[in-house]
């Protein structure tokens, strides 16, 4: 399995809506006691190790987020993961903030790192842990509520969030997606 945190590179987007992808699987390197390090394949940071006796690479892409689609394919092609052990964990504008939902497959819903991940993959058919950050307020703009930082009610539940949604990836590792679905949602 690979499972690509996505977010955009740099201390400007680190602790945005954009990144909680990144936040996941930062909490999951930690957890295994690892450190990402640079991939010499894809230029992602990246580590292998093992979840519950399974070979899982972890991987967070360096280019933006709505080019990410390269480097996590060329990471899956290097470590032989079909896409359909493919999980991109990522923020979601359609779920309310602070839930968390588990799926497979499906559309892109606008979700520029999404559609990346799709067309360099050749398929949609992969693992999604969607990361509740919910919608803009009336009159702002999509992409600027993303790229914005959390409120201060969001930044107190937020580490709470990013803890049920690194249980979500393990309990998807540990059981599968249906099993995962059932305790999560």
């Amino acid at each position: 399995m690979l499972i690509a945190g996505l977010g955009n590179p740099g201390a400007k987007y680190e602790k945005t809506r954009h990144n909680v992808g990144q936040m996941v699987v930062d909490l999951l390197a930690s957890r295994a006691g690892e450190a990402f390090r640079a991939h010499k394949t894809s230029g992602m940071l990246a580590l292998q190790l093992s979840f519950h006796g399974r070979g899982v690479v972890l991987g967070k892409p360096t280019a933006y987020m709505n080019v990410c689609g390269p480097q996590i394919a060329k990471l899956a092609k290097y470590f032989s993961v079909p896409p359909t052990d493919v999980v991109a964990v990522h923020d979601e504008l359609d779920i309310d903030f602070g839930v968390v939902r588990l799926k497979r497959g499906g559309g892109e819903a606008g979700h520029n790192g999404l559609r990346s991940l799709s067309s360099s993959l050749g398929t949609k058919d992969y693992s999604r842990v969607r990361v509740g950050v919910g919608r803009p307020p009336a009159g702002m703009e999509t992409a600027d509520f993303v790229l914005a930082g959390f409120t201060a009610a969001e930044r107190k539940e937020l580490p709470d969030l990013v803890e049920r949604s690194a249980d979500a990836v393990e309990l998807l590792l540990r059981e599968g997606l249906e099993a995962a679905q059932n305790r999560v949602h």
